[in-house]
């Protein structure tokens, strides 16, 4: 362990609720943290400066994990553009301003590798950022995960402090959101198959035909572990498996995985979004940290979770 961390280190993790900021305290519980410090958006708005120069006056965390956001798939991003930059852009911005006027010692700011240009090169490498146009689709919620970046990188470049990002792949498991119109591919997946069973059509957008990598979060949760107890040579780091599979391979996956026998139906009218999009993992190689889930068995962990909690869900709407 770090000499300056401790267990009982005031660890804040902002969105404790969501599928990453959940994640992050379970993994932060299991290796024994006993100072773990969340608030509930109704306690706390992260939108809103005054608020949150306010919770980092009073608790004074040493260590920042920035895993609030607000997420969602292509359908999300493409009817609600102004609030995936500015409530992304409004609580980032929030967070990372008063930890650094409030004495924090480390800020882990959690992105996306949305933030690579559409037609980066292949594994996406982290120098790619900013070297061409981002994907239409989603430019919203990466030009504000790239700005997040970007100030973490400022801090640490002109005031020395420890300030830096971890970048994930496309992330799923549980607490994941399954509402269709709000969540990304893979439980929107999970969740049609489920309800389609035993053998119902399933109908699913585009031509199947991107390919995409996907990390299980209790990975990532892992990844910011592993950044707990060294210093980042780097000022941001790809998170994920380095391999991907087509849209087309994961639902045939899915659908075995839970049991369903109807039919596929493409509709090719809706958009792909990226090609492919895949990361290069050299850099947070050398942590020596390393994925632990394969696709299959975090699927089947993913679905359990699903089946267990399925009618006590709520629908993730977008106001």
């Amino acid at each position: 362990m770090n000499k300056d961390i401790s267990v009982n280190t005031p660890i804040y993790v902002a969105g404790h609720r969501g599928m990453v900021g959940s994640a992050v305290v379970r993994a932060l519980e299991r290796h024994g943290f006993t100072n773990v410090l969340t608030q509930t958006s109704a306690e706390l708005d992260l939108r809103n400066q005054q608020q949150t120069m306010d919770f980092f006056e009073k608790n004074r965390p040493q260590i920042v994990i920035l895993a609030a956001a607000r997420v969602g798939g292509i359908l999300a991003n493409r009817d609600y553009p102004y609030q995936f930059i500015h409530d992304n852009l409004a609580l980032q911005t929030n967070v990372i301003n008063a930890a650094y006027h409030h004495g924090a010692e480390r800020l882990m700011f959690l992105g996306s590798s949305c933030i690579y240009p559409r037609e980066a090169p292949q594994p996406m490498h982290e120098d790619s950022l900013l070297t061409g146009p981002l994907e239409s689709t989603n430019e919203w919620y990466a030009i504000a995960k790239i700005a997040g970046l970007k100030m973490c990188q400022a801090i640490r470049k002109q005031h020395g402090r420890c300030f830096f990002s971890l970048m994930p792949t496309n992330l799923y498991g549980p607490n994941d959101n399954f509402d269709l119109e709000t969540s990304h591919v893979l439980p929107a997946l999970i969740r049609k198959f489920h309800e389609a069973l035993p053998d119902k059509d399933v109908e699913l957008w585009g031509s199947g035909k991107p390919q995409r990598e996907f990390l299980h979060v209790d990975d990532l949760a892992e990844a910011v572990i592993t950044f707990l107890d060294q210093t980042p040579e780097f000022d941001y780091y790809n998170v994920g498996t380095g391999k991907d599979i087509s849209i087309k391979e994961l639902s045939e996956l899915i659908q075995e995985i839970t049991g369903h026998e109807g039919a596929i139906k493409w509709d090719t009218s809706k958009p792909d979004g990226t090609p492919r999009k895949l990361l290069d993992v050299s850099r947070i190689s050398k942590t020596g940290w390393q994925p632990r889930y394969s696709l299959r068995d975090g699927i089947q962990n993913t679905l359990d979770w699903f089946i267990k909690n399925k009618t006590h869900l709520k629908e993730v709407h977008i106001e």
